[in-house]
């Protein structure tokens, strides 16, 4: 091979590797473009350093949820509980706190909504991983159970919680939403355990071919186990967030924030086949939803719009990642 063939295939090479990391992290440049967008449309409300305080607090519940489905796409799998896993074991807490054990502290109610959705967590995760029930339609049985089981608990919001239970989603560090602080570790925390610990090459592995990874010795049925465990729990954080923001638990609390944490992830570049993504794309994908969601309100456009306009978003992202996956087989198949 000639000197001029191995630099003209190095600049291909170079050039395939940034086209790559393009597609990968195309979410970060849209949404500075969607937030600038709105901070000239509205100067003297949206670029302020109240409302992106306000922005990232209001994120932090649906930031959780989407976490916890993030790290399921990896892992070649998808939870469709979510939402009615936040709602419920938020419902849940709330009533062992203020009706079911009276005088129960704070901390205690954290132990026990967190504990119920890693045990819900956990029930999805053998069903799945170890019967070997389609995860669609295990998640979907328990989407149901749940959306309904909120409602079978109590059909009014509860509040008169104690103020150690609503302390992560409405105290403040600085003046700074303690929520927006634990949005960006929880993030921080996963993104380095996926990226640097074995479990986290064990996750990319068995999303990418789950078949091989069992070749290779992996315990496949483990990592969805943990995987679900995860979810559940990310899922109860999410509903103690809301809590803590509304000061009450609600019959309605993360009702429609299952397409969105979907829609997060993939508009972050998370493969709907498992084994490619960053978590940092899916908080990316959250910023942006929360960046157009406010940006809508403070023009005053019809709540009823705004989820036609967060549908298009979904769908141009499924779009995009169509084009994306098909765009990155032709790059590595030269």
């Amino acid at each position: 091979m000639s000197v001029v063939d191995g630099l003209t295939n190095r600049l291909d090479s170079e050039r395939e590797n940034v086209l790559l990391f393009l597609l990968d992290n195309l979410v970060w440049p849209i949404l500075v473009i969607v937030f600038l967008g709105f901070s000239l449309t509205l100067p003297d409300s949206f670029l302020t350093s109240r409302n992106i305080e306000f922005l990232l607090y209001s994120s932090a519940g649906l930031g959780a949820i989407a976490l916890g489905e993030a790290i399921c796409l990896l892992s070649g799998h998808f939870d469709l509980s979510v939402g009615a896993v936040a709602g419920f074991t938020a419902m849940a807490g709330a009533n062992v706190l203020a009706n079911w054990v009276p005088g129960l502290p704070g901390t205690a109610g954290i132990v026990v909504i967190l504990g119920l959705g890693a045990l819900i967590g956990t029930l999805n995760g053998i069903s799945v991983g170890y019967l070997g029930v389609n995860p669609f339609l295990q998640t979907l049985s328990f989407l149901i159970i749940f959306e309904g089981g909120v409602l079978a608990i109590s059909p009014y919001p509860v509040s008169n919680l104690p103020s150690s239970y609503l302390y992560i989603g409405n105290a403040e560090i600085a003046g700074i939403p303690f929520a927006v602080f634990l949005l960006l570790g929880i993030f921080a925390l996963f993104g380095l355990v996926l990226k640097y610990t074995k479990f986290g090459l064990k996750v990319y592995a068995v999303g990418g071919n789950k078949d091989a990874s069992e070749e290779a010795g992996i315990d496949t049925k483990r990592v969805t186990l943990i995987v679900y465990i995860l979810s559940g729990t990310l899922a109860a954080l999410g509903g103690l967030i809301y809590t803590g923001y509304l000061s009450a638990a609600t019959p309605a609390l993360a009702d429609n924030d299952l397409f969105p944490a979907f829609a997060a992830c993939i508009i972050g570049g998370i493969s709907l086949f498992g084994g490619r993504g960053k978590l940092t794309g899916a908080l990316a994908g959250v910023l942006l939803l929360g960046t157009i969601e406010a940006g809508l309100v403070m023009l005053a456009v019809d709540p009823n719009i705004i989820r036609v306009i967060n549908g298009i978003v979904l769908i141009s992202a499924v779009l995009f990642f169509t084009y994306a996956e098909r765009h990155r087989g032709a790059l590595s198949s030269t």
